[in-house]
């Protein structure tokens, strides 16, 4: 197993990165092993200070940066040698099994559906999110900023999508899968929202528990909640934003911590033919480190097969 890490994107990057290879590297197997993607040079002195030795871990060495405020397809076609472009030329010629990155998210969605592709069947992508529960565990939000628009058959296949990766990663047998709308019944919503309900309740495909709403985001009613990529990152910023007033009203609460996105590290694009994962921007080392650590799990639990199969 080789797990990519582009150690240039992110906010503080290699710094960051860096250190969270270094931790990554000590909660992996000896059979797994990651390849760091990025400048050596700047990297080597990281190390240094950690008293770690770097040539336990592999290197592919390059200077050159995707921006995080760039255009993600001209990055991605006029910067070969960047580190994402990097990335996705090795994931595509299967040296890596799978890649992350805290960088530049345009230009690693747009060189996920350039390089490995989308898997045959599936419409659309999809970014998505771990939620927490009130009482415990977690569920799955998708899409979260992959796709502002969708059609009704995108967010049914959006429902496939966060039923596996809720059974493979989360560990959830039989997830609910609701649909995000402005309240319960049938008859309400948008008409997106009022053609995809008979197609996800008469589809068959997953336990589908009908509409849901914000107020339902936390609880027990699903496991699995499917929207548009508008609705859903105005969603899960809004919830990052919890933590954050956590800490500064100064208070710790067990279900807030929990919104700490540091401990899910980044979010996996469902869809593609490879483990691909995308982490914040701000990504700390230990967002980083939950990064490849996420990269592992969908490696062993071959989620991309299992995804495959399903879209036959």
């Amino acid at each position: 197993m080789k797990i990519g890490l582009d150690i240039m994107g992110g906010d503080f990057a290699p710094k960051a990165t860096v250190l969270g290879a270094i931790e990554a590297y000590k909660a992996l197997d000896p059979s797994q092993k990651m390849v760091l993607i990025g400048d050596k040079e700047a990297a080597l002195p990281i190390f240094e200070e950690q008293n770690f030795n770097p040539d336990l871990i592999e290197f592919v060495h390059t200077t050159e940066v995707v921006g995080m405020g760039e255009h993600p397809t001209k990055a991605i076609t006029q910067k070969p040698n960047s580190s994402i472009s990097l990335g996705f030329r090795m994931l595509k010629e299967k040296t890596v099994d799978s890649f992350a990155s805290a960088g530049n998210t345009g230009a690693m969605l747009v060189g996920a559906m350039f390089s490995v592709k989308t898997i045959p069947g599936v419409i659309r992508p999809a970014i998505s999110s771990i939620v927490p529960k009130l009482k415990s565990g977690y569920g799955i939000m998708l899409d979260v900023g992959a796709n502002a628009d969708c059609k009704p058959d995108t967010l049914l296949q959006f429902g496939i999508l966060g039923k596996l990766f809720a059974e493979n990663i989360i560990g959830i047998p039989n997830p609910k899968v609701g649909l995000i709308n402005i309240g319960e019944e049938e008859e309400k919503g948008n008409l997106l929202m009022l053609a995809t309900h008979p197609l996800m309740r008469d589809a068959n495909m997953f336990n589908f528990v009908g509409n849901v709403e914000g107020r339902d985001l936390f609880n027990d009613k699903a496991d699995v909640i499917v929207c548009d990529g508008f609705t859903g990152n105005v969603m899960l910023k809004l919830a990052e934003t919890f933590y954050v007033l956590t800490l500064k009203k100064g208070f710790k609460d067990e279900f807030f911590s929990r919104f700490n996105y540091e401990q899910y590290g980044g979010s996996p694009i469902l869809g593609v033919n490879a483990p691909v994962i995308i982490g914040h921007g701000i990504s700390t080392p230990e967002a980083i480190k939950n990064m490849v650590l996420l990269s592992r799990s969908m490696i062993q639990t071959k989620l991309v097969e299992k995804i495959t199969s399903a879209f036959k």
